[in-house]
C-alpha cells in the first residue's frame, strides 16, 4: 500500500515537472522570438520594377523592420502594399538571426484599355495599373474607362485574359484586341493579319494553331487567320486584297458581265428608238407626198372643161352658120 502511494506521488511530480518546464520553454520561446537577438536588421526586396518600385521598396523594409526572423507577420506586409496594385503576391523568407529577404510578384500589363483619348494599363485578372507606362502595350477599346480599380466590362476582361494567353514572341505583334459580333474574339496584329479566335475556350491551344500558320510559307499575305477552331485553323485573303492585287471574284465577274448585258440593252434599246424615229419620219414624208399628189389632181380637175360644157359650145358654133 505505501508503495504504490509512493508511485502514485512520483507520477504527479514528474507530471507538475513536465508542465513547469513546458511552460519555461514556452515562455522562453515567447520571449526569444520578439527579442531584438533575432530582430529584421537587413531586408532584401526583390521583383520590382516601374516608378513605384522605390516607394514599395520602403514600405516593405519599414514593415519588416517591426519583425523578427522568428515572428513573420505576411499579412502586415501585404497591407502595407495595399496602396500599390502592381503587386500581386509575396514570397517571405527569412535568413536567421536578422536577415529578411521578400520577393515582390507584380501585376504585369498586358493591354491598355483605351476610351476617349485616354489609355489605362490593365493585367490579365482586369486589375488597374494607374502608373504604368502604355505606349507599348495592345490596345483594348472601351466605352468608358472604369473607375475603380478593376475592369468589370465581360468582353474587356476576355479580351484581357486572350492577351495573358499569348504566346512571348508575338506579344510585341499584337496591335489591338477587340470583340466582333460575327468573329467574336479578333486580334490585329502589327504588319500582319487579323486572326478570328472566336470565345475563350483553349486559349492557348488557339494561340498555338494561330503560331503555326503564321510560320507557314503559304499564308503570306493572308488577311486573316481563323482559328475558332484550332483543330482546323485557316487562313485567307480579303476581297480588299483581291481587288489591290488585281484580281476579282464570281461575284464581281458576274456582277461586271451584268452591267456590260444592260449597258448594251441599253444601246439596242436605243438604235431601236432611233429606227422608230427614222421610221416616222419617212412615214410622215409620204403623208406630204400623197397631200401633194392630192393637190396635183385637183389642179388638173380645174384645168379640164367638163363635156356638158364642151358640147355647148359645139351646137353654138354649128348654129351660127345655118342661121346665114
Amino acid at each position: 500500500m505505501i508503495i504504490a502511494k509512493g508511485r502514485v506521488r512520483l507520477r504527479v511530480w514528474l507530471v507538475l515537472g513536465a508542465v513547469a518546464a513546458l511552460a519555461l520553454l514556452g515562455g522562453a520561446w515567447v520571449w526569444l522570438r520578439d527579442s531584438p537577438l533575432v530582430s529584421v536588421d537587413r531586408v532584401t526586396v526583390t521583383g520590382l520594377s516601374g516608378p513605384d518600385a522605390g516607394q514599395i521598396r520602403l514600405a516593405l523594409g519599414v514593415a519588416a523592420r517591426n519583425m523578427t526572423t522568428l515572428d513573420v507577420r505576411l499579412g502586415q506586409l501585404r497591407t502595407a502594399v495595399a496602396p500599390y496594385p502592381v503587386v500581386k503576391d509575396l514570397r517571405v523568407s527569412t535568413q536567421f538571426p536578422h536577415g529578411m529577404r521578400i520577393h515582390v510578384i507584380e501585376q504585369l500589363p498586358v493591354g491598355a484599355l483605351v476610351a476617349g483619348g485616354e489609355t489605362i494599363a490593365a493585367s490579365a485578372d482586369g486589375t488597374l495599373l494607374h502608373d504604368v507606362p502604355t505606349t507599348s502595350l495592345p490596345t483594348v477599346p472601351v466605352r468608358s474607362l472604369p473607375g475603380g480599380s478593376h475592369v468589370t466590362d465581360p468582353s474587356a476582361l476576355n479580351e484581357l485574359a486572350l492577351l495573358a494567353a499569348a504566346p512571348q514572341r508575338l506579344e510585341t505583334r499584337i496591335s489591338q484586341v477587340t470583340t466582333t459580333p460575327s468573329r467574336g474574339l479578333v486580334v490585329q496584329l502589327r504588319s500582319g493579319p487579323a486572326i478570328y479566335f472566336g470565345t475563350t475556350s483553349a486559349l492557348r491551344a488557339k494561340w498555338a494553331a494561330a503560331t503555326d500558320v503564321l510560320a507557314a510559307p503559304a499564308s503570306a499575305g493572308a488577311a486573316y487567320i481563323d482559328v475558332s477552331d484550332p483543330e482546323r485553323p485557316a487562313a485567307g485573303v480579303g476581297s480588299q486584297a483581291l481587288t489591290a492585287a488585281g484580281l476579282a471574284t464570281t461575284g464581281s465577274q458576274s456582277a461586271t458581265t451584268g452591267s456590260q448585258s444592260a449597258a448594251t440593252g441599253s444601246q439596242a434599246t436605243a438604235n431601236g428608238s432611233q429606227s422608230a424615229a427614222n421610221g416616222s419620219q419617212s412615214a410622215a414624208t409620204g403623208s406630204q407626198a400623197a397631200a401633194n399628189g392630192s393637190q396635183s389632181a385637183a389642179t388638173a380637175s380645174q384645168a379640164a372643161p367638163s363635156p356638158s360644157q364642151g358640147a355647148s359650145t359645139g351646137q353654138a358654133s354649128s348654129s351660127g352658120p345655118g342661121g346665114g
